[in-house]
């Protein structure tokens, strides 16, 4: 038997784990495919076609979908830049309580790594640290560059990421005072040419038009946020097979950052307003397009963690997509994109139980009943944010 143990951090407890745990047996309805079924977990943690001896049987009801995906978040970042593991693992336990066990992390200033170590929290697929524009973004953020270095850089950001690579498309430009591209084209074409080289996939932070269309072009693998997608440039991402992660309740702070930057960047302040009032025409049309679209919350930095069941309601209720398009935009869609398995024999055993279908009424998502990760029952720490 294997013994870890994690190591100790100021204000966390560090956990122990052993290399097997109980085996376990849920019978309930199981989706995407809508059957119910028997679910075995074995000692490894893996899910079984067959019956285990010994398994206890943890539920005889609900609805199960594999675990929740958070496909555009940022642990060890808030507002002002990097925070300590401390603070990460309050973020990292507030996704996990609300079900989301697959973490895309879409940049980040400090190392997370010992995450890895603690079986008890979500994976986490990281995108290394943003690359930025220099004195073009957010402050203590990202590694930031002139476009010389931006290759440079993103061969050291491939190698402090898993198979990702982030980079900043665009941002507020004081000079021209709206929103302007951060790299020519075809030093972003290049950049992502070399990341493609070194296996990784690369993703954009786009909020107007230039970037993301460039960037498409250029070959890019996701776009995020994309409030700035044209006709063109949607019927061009459905033939190369370039995803959305649309940040959908991050979108409703446009206003905000509108007002704040109206007296001194009017031209700026009317661009993200505009952007917003047709962000989800613009997002429904992608998906009517054949775009695949992926939940992401944006969380650290201003919105906090765990709110995976707030952007899957509000890509169906605000966007369009249907109840179980927009589930499988945070379940089994979005793993399949990441890599990850979902509940098949073999497949780790990380999952989500609900008392009622999700499908019908996408509120549920706000209550899971249990949450099993590593083939793991876990506690949830009640008090998660509800849904109206």
């Amino acid at each position: 038997m294997i013994v870890r143990t994690s190591r100790p951090v100021r204000g966390r407890i560090p956990l122990t784990i052993t290399g097997s745990r109980p085996p376990l047996h849920l019978r309930a309805v199981v989706l995407p495919e809508g059957e119910q079924r028997d679910l075995w977990v074995d000692e490894g943690g893996l899910i079984s076609d067959e019956a285990v001896p010994g398994a206890q049987t943890v539920t005889t009801r609900g609805w199960v979908v594999p675990g929740l995906v958070d496909a555009h978040c940022h642990v060890g970042l808030e507002a002002h830049g990097g925070v300590d593991e401390a603070e990460q693992e309050k973020q990292i336990l507030a996704d996990r309580d609300a079900g989301a066990l697959l973490l895309r992390d879409a940049g980040a200033p400090v190392d997370t790594h010992w995450i890895d170590e603690r079986e008890d929290l979500p994976r986490l697929v990281r995108a290394g640290r943003h690359i930025a524009r220099t004195r073009r973004y957010l402050r203590h953020y990202g590694a930031e560059v002139e476009p010389g270095d931006l290759v440079a850089e993103v061969e050291r950001q491939a190698a402090r990421g898993d198979g990702w690579v982030k980079l900043v498309g665009d941002w507020i430009d004081r000079d021209t005072g709206d929103l302007e591209r951060c790299w020519p084209a075809d030093i972003a074409a290049a950049a992502i040419s070399r990341a493609h080289e070194l296996g990784s996939r690369v993703t954009a932070h786009c909020f107007g038009e230039q970037s993301v269309a460039e960037l498409v072009g250029a070959g890019i693998d996701c776009i995020e946020h994309g409030t700035g997608i044209s006709d063109d440039v949607i019927g061009e991402m459905a033939r190369r097979g370039t995803a959305l992660v649309p940040t959908r309740v991050q979108l409703d702070n446009f206003p905000a950052y509108a007002e704040q930057a109206a007296e001194k960047f009017p031209t700026y302040a009317a661009h993200m307003r505009s952007l917003h009032t047709r962000c989800d025409e613009r997002l429904r049309a992608a998906f009517d397009a054949g775009v695949a679209i992926f939940a992401g919350t944006d969380a650290g930095g201003v919105l906090a963690h765990g709110l995976v069941a707030e952007e899957v309601h509000a890509l169906h209720r605000q966007v369009g997509l249907p109840a179980e398009a927009a589930l499988g935009a945070a379940s089994w869609a979005a793993r399949t994109w990441l890599g990850h398995p979902g509940l098949a024999a073999g497949d780790p055993a990380d999952l989500v139980l609900y008392d009622t279908d999700p499908r019908a009424d996408l509120r549920a998502l706000a209550h899971p009943r249990l949450v099993v990760l590593r083939g793991r029952v876990l506690p949830i720490r009640r008090g998660a944010r509800g849904l109206a």
